[in-house]
């Protein structure tokens, strides 16, 4: 018997094993069949599938009969082995789906869409195009419209996401595109709406008008000149190479102005030179001095190392401190916060910290500084210091000059010539005049015992420290590292002798031939640890791998460590600049990541830049941008009215809140607020439109900073509403980083095809202390679910079949098994999430429920382990919430569920499995926020938090032992949760 089987299955990310299908061509003598819908349940787990005569005519009968089932597929291979085939399964997802088709018809003169709208309930396969769709989606719409209809072809729409700005575009299989995808995950009926080509066009035409409308205008006021370069003969040859200065490195300390210390202290400096976290030598260390707010030194610092061998990237970073004999108490509050950082030296002196300022020893040409230079400091300082160091902190002064510590100091001239760090093609002619001259091979290769060691060496994650001998072990196998270890890079760089010019010549050379890394492992290399352009220079060119939507999860981290950019023109600037114009997406984000910190004076400037180029560049964007920032700037004044309006009505809650609320609805219904607050891309997300303001369901959060509530209507789907919560006074990064990361987790999970149904909705901080959180609709906090269920606000923590018959109420039949599901799947996706980040007070408003079953967490104030505590007692004595309701839930209210437990459980041990495999790279993207000034994210010591519940540096095995006795230490103290949540709720009873 001849056979010919192909697969005509198609493999989706995600789904779970709740049935098999196969989908197979079948050639047998003269006839074809087409087995595409074949339920192959009842085969699940056999070792294998005997394929006959008689069984292809037994499965082709069961076809039929099983024709108009809602039939599921999976992906499988198949191998022939004579007449037998193997199966093997993977998982499953729906075979066909209907797609809900609104077909809109726009007047581009008039730009307002016509009131007809139809919707048509398409059945198509997962292979089908976007034009074959449409023009299926046009017959049906034909067919109700009658003949006057016919000229209307495929070729004159283009698809949208019904609800958002986003296209089908491309004729691909439906099922690759990312919203189809994500529909099917989510087990969502994917809706789509038909647009005529000539609105898109519209769009792009009035995009490009305002570009020459730009282009063309003349201005009033041009600017000034650049003051001409000056021109003279060439001087090059009368440079001075910096390799060849072997004179001691040494600064010339002047005096210090405006001195913050005690007056009967005396004052020293110190100072000392930093490769990244590198000390390059011993620090120096200035006399004591005496006086009030001047302090004179006039003294040279020399350092023990040569000019030679100065990094290019070498910082100079300065420490001023106050020396006391003894300890006193501290009756003013003037420097009462250096008590913090006090250190006790030897004699019983003790020393405090008044300021810190940093300055490159190169400039920006490459040119070793000379001359007199005053350096403005920082006051405020960091949990780590390095010898009373900042090294971490910023090379810019400080620009509040008028009461900042000031520091004059000296560059001396060690040459009547410019001396300069050599071009890159000196240093590779360097390298290799080293390797030519070496009387032993450069790329010695170690033996199994050294491999071994260098194995386990690599494995360790980024926290871990290297030994002097490690480093040398390292430096010694660099080829070996290479070749087989080739995204142990950061770790070579840490072994790298950077006070040798030699061997940072080498390193350089080496780095030309080292392989390319993942964008994933080469985050690490924009780290502070890693100052050097060369190497920040091969990172970025690792990042141009990466895809938009890739680029879009770390451009966070991206912004941040724009911050350790000593110049402004680099590498990582010109990377993201690019990528941001060619996808407005990126640009969009990219534009509040930088704006909301721009009143940080340490980057005001540098950020300013970046965004002034960005929007030079992207002329239509601006009137978005422009139009997003004027309605921010609404809804601030409408918050400060609301604030003022609660202080004043203070004695009387009600009164507050009818005159607060009414005030705050007649603010919004002015034609000022209202034109400015209408028609505007949302800045959660750049896709959604927002056509105006739902003023009778505007509202304003009873809490301390009176969150507005505010609910648009959806432009692109209408009677749609959009729920935005708008702050002003709490710092919202610290929620979006932490958000992020769940956005982060989620992926992982989805690409190893565990779908935990996580809800990472959207966060944004806009401005200082200010930003937008998304609404999640239909959804409702755990103490307003148990508080509804029971008339004693003490026991509704205790009643375990509220959530229950919630969820109930809101389901039936199917759908609440569904809802379970879901409830389940988001459940373990929170409790490892939670657990690993070290999430706290999880309160019972905290945590909420949508009505289609998904749990999801709101408010990170509380990450890495900072619990709360009272009176020195911590209130969350448990690693995760998992309550008894919860199981209640996850049993479907049978309390011998045994099944749909242990299935849970498997849930969260292979979503724990799963993170850990990726450790480094979240112990990564904490380590490159170190620097964003987030409150509990502010040393080394609060990641080390990760690396503790990630159990990094154990077994597999060990971990996930370690996990289930976190497991079922959460199941054992679940009941102290539910005191704290009975507080809670009769708090929250009394206050309302």
């Amino acid at each position: 018997m001849a056979q010919t089987l192909s697969l005509c299955s198609v493999k989706v990310d995600g789904g779970r094993k709740s049935g098999c299908y196969l989908g197979v061509h079948i050639r047998h003598r003269k006839w074809t069949f087409l087995l595409s819908r074949v339920l192959l349940t009842p085969l699940v787990g056999w070792p294998g599938f005997q394929l006959t005569e008689q069984t292809l005519i037994l499965l082709l009968v069961y076809m039929i009969f099983t024709w108009t089932l809602h039939c599921k597929t999976a992906l499988m291979h198949l191998k022939l082995q004579g007449a037998i085939v193997t199966i093997l399964f993977e998982y499953t997802t729906q075979y066909f789906w209907s797609i809900s088709l609104s077909i809109v018809c726009v007047d581009v003169n008039e730009g307002n869409a016509l009131s007809l709208q139809d919707t048509a309930s398409l059945k198509v396969w997962p292979s089908t195009s976007p034009s074959e769709l449409m023009e299926q989606a046009l017959r049906k719409w034909l067919t109700t419209h009658g003949p006057e209809e016919e000229g209307r072809q495929a070729e004159q729409y283009v698809l949208r996401v019904s609800d958002k700005l986003e296209f089908l575009c491309g004729d691909h299989p439906l099922i690759q595109y990312k919203y189809i995808k994500a529909c099917l995950q989510a087990k969502e009926c994917p809706h789509l709406t038909l647009v005529q080509v000539s609105t898109v066009q519209a769009m792009f035409e009035k995009e490009i008008s305002a570009i020459g409308a730009v282009v063309n205008r003349k201005s009033s006021n041009p600017p000034l000149p650049l003051p001409p370069k000056r021109r003279g003969p060439s001087v090059s040859h009368l440079n001075t190479c910096v390799w060849e200065v072997s004179t001691q490195f040494k600064i010339v300390l002047i005096k210090g102005s405006k001195v913050n210390a005690e007056e009967t202290a005396k004052v020293q400096v110190r100072a000392g030179l930093f490769h990244g976290t590198e000390l390059l030598c011993k620090p120096a260390v200035s006399s004591e001095s005496s006086g009030r707010s001047e302090h004179v030194w006039n003294r040279t610092l020399e350092f023990d190392i040569t000019v030679s061998d100065l990094p290019r990237m070498a910082r100079l970073c300065f420490a001023i401190y106050a020396v006391m004999d003894k300890v006193k108490k501290q009756k003013s509050t003037k420097n009462a916060h250096i008590n913090k950082y006090q250190t006790i030296r030897k004699s019983g002196k003790v020393h405090y910290p008044v300021a810190w300022v940093n300055t490159m020893v190169f400039d920006y040409k490459g040119q070793l500084k000379t001359g007199d230079i005053i350096l403005h400091s920082w006051s405020s300082f960091p949990d780590e210091l390095e010898e009373m160091l900042n090294p971490i902190g910023t090379i810019q002064t400080n620009p509040y000059t008028e009461n900042t510590t000031a520091l004059h100091i000296h560059f001396p001239d060690y040459n009547p010539h410019p001396i300069l760090f050599p071009p890159f093609d000196k240093i590779l002619e360097k390298a290799a005049e080293i390797a030519g001259s070496s009387d032993c091979l450069p790329m010695g290769r170690g033996g199994k015992k050294f491999h071994i060691e260098l194995k386990e060496i690599m494995e360790r994650d980024p926290l871990s420290q290297l030994c002097e001998n490690e480093k040398d072990l390292i430096w010694t196998l660099r080829y070996d590292c290479m070749e087989n270890f080739p995204q142990s890079l950061p770790k070579l760089l840490l072994s790298v002798k950077w006070s040798k010019h030699e061997d940072m010549a080498q390193l350089q050379a080496l780095l030309q031939i080292w392989p390319k890394l993942s964008p994933r492992d080469a985050l690490e290399l924009l780290d502070f640890n890693y100052p050097d352009q060369y190497v920040r220079e091969y990172a970025v060119g690792c990042l141009r791998d990466m895809s938009d939507e890739e680029l879009s999860q770390y451009l966070l981290q991206l912004v941040q460590v724009l911050r350790y950019e000593p110049y402004y023109d680099c590498a990582l600037t010109r990377f993201l600049l690019n990528r941001a114009q060619c996808n407005r997406n990126i640009g969009h984000f990219l534009f509040w990541h930088l704006r909301s910190e721009m009143h940080m004076p340490a980057v005001t400037v540098q950020f300013s830049l970046i965004l002034e180029a960005y929007c030079r560049g992207s002329i239509p964007h601006i009137e978005v941008l422009k139009k997003q920032v004027e309605a921010l700037s609404k809804l601030k004044s409408v918050n400060e009215l609301i604030k003022l309006g609660t202080i004043k009505n203070a004695r009387s809650k009600t009164k507050e809140a009818m005159l607060t609320k009414e005030a705050m609805m007649t603010c919004l219904r002015q034609s000022g607020y209202t034109e400015t607050l209408s028609d505007l891309h949302s800045p959660l997300n750049p896709s959604v439109l927002l056509s105006g303001i739902n003023v009778e369901k505007c509202r304003y959060m009873d809490s301390k900073m009176k969150p507005l509530w505010i609910v648009y209507n959806n432009k692109l789907l209408g009677g749609d509403t959009l729920g935005i919560i708008f702050k002003n006074g709490d710092d919202l990064r610290q929620d979006m980083l932490t958000l992020q990361i769940l956005r982060l987790m989620d992926l992982l999970w989805k690409e190893a095809n565990l779908d935990l149904r996580i809800v990472p909705y959207g966060c944004l901080a806009t401005g200082d202390r200010s930003g937008l959180i998304e609404v999640v609709s239909s959804a409702d906090t755990i103490a307003n679910i148990q508080l509804t269920s029971s008339n004693v606000a003490a026991a509704a923590a205790f009643n375990k079949d509220a959530l229950l018959n919630w969820l109930k109420e809101k389901n039936s039949g199917d759908a609440l098994e569904k809802a379970i599901e879901e409830f389940t799947l988001s459940c373990a996706g929170y409790c490892v999430a939670t657990y690993v980040l070290g999430i706290g007070d999880r309160h019972s408003d905290n945590i909420m429920v949508r009505s289609t079953g998904q749990l999801f967490h709101i408010d990170f104030g509380h990450i890495l382990g900072n619990f709360k505590s009272k009176f020195g007692i911590k209130r969350e004595r448990v690693p995760f919430i998992l309550t008894h309701d919860f199981i209640h839930v996850i049993q479907q209210g049978k309390t011998g569920n045994t099944e749909k437990f242990g299935s849970f459980r498997n849930y969260c041990e292979q979503a724990y499995l799963i993170l850990r495999r990726n450790g480094n790279l979240f112990i990564t993207l904490f380590a490159l926020m170190l620097t964003a000034g987030l409150p509990e994210l502010t040393s080394v010591k609060d990641i080390q938090y990760l690396k503790d519940s990630l159990a990094l540096g154990k077994t597999d095995d060990e971990a996930l032992k370690q996990f289930r006795q976190k497991f079922d230490e959460a199941l054992r103290e679940s009941w102290t949760t539910k005191v704290n949540w009975m507080a809670h709720n009769v708090v929250k009873d009394n206050r309302s």
